[in-house]
């Protein structure tokens, strides 16, 4: 298994920045739970959903941007003491695209000539497992996209090469990246990984995978 303490300075995690969709409302899962944000919602380890999905993506990424909403205080302080640089989204921002390239246009800012490839991530999926992202950021270092899948259905997180960035800064509204995953094309990566696709949509999410792994309730 993946070690982060152990493998603080692999040379994929140098060559990878790594982004973290967290700016959602999550309308679902506070319908259900009297208001709660579903990013801070509790694992049976106590770990805030948005932490651990933090966490896995630093096991294949020494920088991660992550995108919130400027006003959801919490989430943005959770991810700071987690070691994550916040961005947010401005008042206009409108869905997945937009924050996406919110993210994309500072990695063009600020990631040093090195920085060869994004791995974008979703804050409510918190079990993927740190090795998935490891495999995926180095499938990466030689295919311009690279998107997993189980049992041969695609998920998260996804790697961008450097060269499409661009294309991601350009995203807007909520279509997310795959009008652009359309036109580049991508290189599928099996993995042995239910987590891809488990996201934490309503409060039964959270309790079908304490009893039964990721995605026993859908």
């Amino acid at each position: 298994m993946f070690d982060l303490a152990t493998n603080p300075d692999s040379a994929v995690r140098t060559q990878m920045v790594g982004i973290l969709l967290a700016a959602g409302h999550g309308r679902r899962y506070a319908d259900a739970a009297a208001g709660q944000d579903k990013l801070v919602a509790a694992l049976p380890d106590g770990t805030p959903v948005v932490v651990a999905a933090a966490a896995s993506l630093q096991a294949a990424a020494a920088r991660v941007v992550a995108v919130t909403r400027a006003d959801n205080e919490r989430v943005a302080r959770l991810l700071a003491e987690a070691g994550c640089e916040v961005v947010t989204t401005g008042p206009d921002a409108d869905g997945m695209g937009d924050s996406l390239a919110i993210a994309a246009r500072h990695a063009l800012r600020t990631c040093a000539p090195g920085i060869a490839s994004c791995l974008v991530a979703l804050g409510d999926m918190p079990w993927i497992r740190p090795e998935t992202c490891l495999r995926i950021a180095r499938q990466a270092l030689d295919h311009p996209v690279v998107v997993p899948a189980w049992n041969g259905l695609r998920g998260h997180p996804v790697a961008f090469h450097r060269s499409i960035w661009p294309s991601l800064a350009a995203l807007t509204g909520d279509v997310g990246a795959r009008g652009v995953l359309a036109r580049h094309g991508a290189t599928e990566l099996a993995v042995d990984d239910p987590g891809i696709r488990a996201d934490v949509d309503t409060p039964a999410d959270l309790a079908g995978a304490r009893h039964d792994g990721p995605g026993a309730s859908r």
